[in-house]
């Protein structure tokens, strides 16, 4: 009885309350960008991640994710696109904000 007394005082004593976080704008826009890039819905991926870039363009996710998807656009086209020059210099901001950046695609591992 003791030991189940001490182990809940204890408990108690060290509770700390659970603080849920909102999710910002950037977060928001860059989850639904990865839905919509996950159905291949690449220009509205597009619009949604580019939302994500204005909310926080300090946001290595959004920037390589508006990368990705402005390069999935131009794929098809000419090698020297503006798309794909476009999506070249997107990804070498993301790796300058985060050299060590790496895409969780459809988890939940964007800042």
């Amino acid at each position: 009885m003791r030991r189940t007394l001490t182990t809940g005082l204890l408990l108690g004593a060290l509770a700390v309350p659970v603080v849920a976080r909102t999710e910002t704008v950037a977060e928001q826009q860059t989850s639904a960008g990865l839905a919509a890039y996950g159905r291949l819905h690449f220009q509205e991926a597009e619009r949604h991640f580019q939302a994500a870039v204005d909310a926080d363009p300090g946001s290595a996710a959004a920037l390589f994710y508006l990368g990705y998807t402005v390069y999935k656009i131009a794929e098809p086209k000419r090698p020297n696109d503006p798309g794909k020059r476009r999506a070249a210099e997107l990804f070498a901001r993301a790796y300058q904000i985060d050299p060590g950046f790496t895409p969780g695609w459809g988890a939940r591992t964007h800042p």
